[in-house]
């Protein structure tokens, strides 16, 4: 497919054109160094139209129905609330293929076939944080091309899930009632970072559990410092079937933001924000440049071999890389 021009690019996005939008996400996302300077055009173009979105992160412990709760929850924002939304998905890679599934639009079967909802699944290829490398910047061109609400589903919870906070203003985390000790057997850090939880699958014989299980973690995170903006993270139940406990999760997301708005938080969290980005895009371009330097290209599968091979340390053969790059 023949590449647009930068002209068509930032025209299509702002003129909300979600084909045009999709091929934007490509070239942003793209490895090409051919793409990297309309890459870098694009977002300076599109940037001052971009930042006006509520972002919201979702994650949660395996088996919560994160994209059967975003799939609920979009069709809910569109029909009774006449809002748009896009989503962004990300799919683990494979550590040994590569390769992603990228199956998120079958789980979202009724949100994929409505116009006011835009759904980019993205393979994390390995990057921390259970985020895609350029969640980002797809955030923004999503924001730039109209879209009110943006929902970042990312991986899973562990140990560097915390990536997402970074970049969405309410960071929501999906619960199972009845599943064990999950609040105890996670991470300090992402309990402190939230800013709501929800019992999922409160239907049928499991309301119950799904009660009993909101007192409970409603117990657990009041044993945690307040938060600096004021915000205490209540802990809702809901059913992406039957649709219950939706709106008050929506009206949850909605005070948040009224919050932070009136206190200032919100300008501070985003520059913030801004500035972890402008990190992130640093350490990404260090290490480009330092796999492109042809001294390191030339030594690197050497160093590679006499580790696996134990004939070198980690330590001395990254040591040797850098003292290389640097002269």
């Amino acid at each position: 497919m023949k590449r647009l021009s930068l002209e068509q690019y930032v025209d299509g996005v702002l003129a909300g054109d979600r084909v045009t939008l999709a091929r934007a996400i490509t070239v942003i996302e793209s490895d090409l160094a051919s793409d990297a300077d309309l890459a870098a055009r694009m977002l300076d173009r599109l940037l001052p139209h971009a930042g006006g979105a509520r972002r919201v992160g979702v994650t949660g412990v395996p088996g919560a129905g994160k994209s059967t709760f975003i799939d609920a929850l979009g069709v809910m924002l569109i029909h009774e609330y006449g809002e748009n939304l896009a989503v962004l998905s990300i799919d683990p890679s494979s550590p040994i293929s590569g390769g992603s599934i990228l199956g998120d639009k079958t789980r979202m079967e009724r949100l994929a076939t409505e116009e006011r909802a835009f759904i980019r699944p993205s393979p994390s290829r390995g990057h921390l944080g259970g985020v895609a490398r350029r969640t980002r910047e797809t955030m923004l061109l999503c924001e730039a091309a109209g879209y009110r609400n943006i929902l970042v589903e990312t991986v899973g919870v562990g140990q560097s899930e915390t990536a997402v906070r970074s970049m969405t203003d309410f960071f929501l985390l999906l619960m199972l009632a009845g599943a064990g000790d999950e609040l105890q057997g996670m991470k300090r850090g992402i309990i402190e970072m939230l800013d709501g939880m929800s019992i999922t699958k409160a239907d049928g014989d499991n309301k119950p559990k799904a009660e009993r299980a909101r007192n409970e973690y409603a117990h657990a995170l009041h044993l945690f410092p307040a938060s600096a903006d004021g915000w205490t993270p209540p802990v809702l139940t809901c059913s992406s079937v039957t649709g219950e406990g939706l709106h008050e999760l929506w009206q949850t997301i909605l005070e948040h933001r009224q919050l932070l708005e009136g206190n200032g938080f919100l300008a501070k969290r985003r520059s913030r924000q801004a500035l972890e980005w402008m990190d992130e895009l640093l350490l990404m371009g260090l290490e480009d440049s330092f796999r492109q330097d042809a001294t390191v290209a030339e030594h690197l599968p050497r160093l590679r071999e006499e580790v696996r091979r134990g004939a070198a340390t980690p330590f001395a053969a990254s040591r040797d890389l850098l003292r290389m790059y640097r002269r």
